[in-house]
């Protein structure tokens, strides 16, 4: 004899999983705005932080220029940035600043108190200064990967440091801003380099 047992047919939800359902979608709702705003946070760090790696490129392509025009002697064969008597505290004798090794001072006649921040603009670190300009081109900036063209504004100008401020005229600072393509007023970021008229170490010489 086979026993059979009867089964009440149950409704799709019952009141308690309706209401946990009702409060579910309710937070899900109110929660989506902040969702979008964190999304969105996201997306804006992550321009400042690739305009922020663009303008170290360009600042470290800058300061591989001399550090002046007057840097370099004419006659000199080695082409190696030199140090420039700038302020004349270069010891006449020895042709060295305090603290150089090695690194001699030009045979020149410069005044004191002399800066060549903008002594010539189209040679040596002062012809990276610009106004507002594309970064990259087009093609560059989507194999890259950036979200957009960026664009850049470079400007040099004396150090000011105020413990050292008879040297700032033998240290220039470099300032470069980095500014919404679509908004010129927007700054995405603004990094800055010191470059010192230090010149530079040369060539290994062997002697036999």
């Amino acid at each position: 004899m086979v026993k059979t047992k009867k089964v009440l047919n149950k409704a799709a939800f019952t009141l308690m999983e309706l209401i946990f359902a009702i409060i579910i979608i309710s937070i899900a709702i109110v929660s989506l705005p902040l969702m979008i705003q964190i999304n969105a946070d996201g997306v804006e760090k992550s321009i400042v932080q690739e305009a922020i790696f663009a303008a170290s490129a360009e600042l470290m392509g800058a300061t591989s220029y001399y550090w002046d025009a007057r840097s370099i002697e004419e006659s000199a064969i080695s082409h190696l940035s030199r140090v420039i008597d700038v302020g004349g505290d270069c010891n006449p004798i020895t042709r060295q600043r305090v603290g150089h090794v090695g690194r001699r001072c030009l045979d020149s006649s410069v005044a004191a108190g002399v800066n060549y921040y903008s002594a010539n603009a189209t040679l040596g670190l002062n012809s990276t200064v610009h106004t507002a300009q594309n970064m990259f081109d087009n093609s560059a900036a989507q194999a890259a990967g950036y979200k957009q063209q960026y664009q850049s504004i470079m400007e040099i100008n004396i150090a000011t440091f105020t413990d050292i401020a008879a040297l700032n005229n033998d240290v220039k600072e470099l300032t470069l801003s980095v500014i919404d393509p679509n908004d010129a007023t927007k700054t995405l970021t603004s990094l800055r380099i010191y470059c010192a008229n230090i010149g530079e170490v040369e060539y290994y010489k062997r002697r036999f």
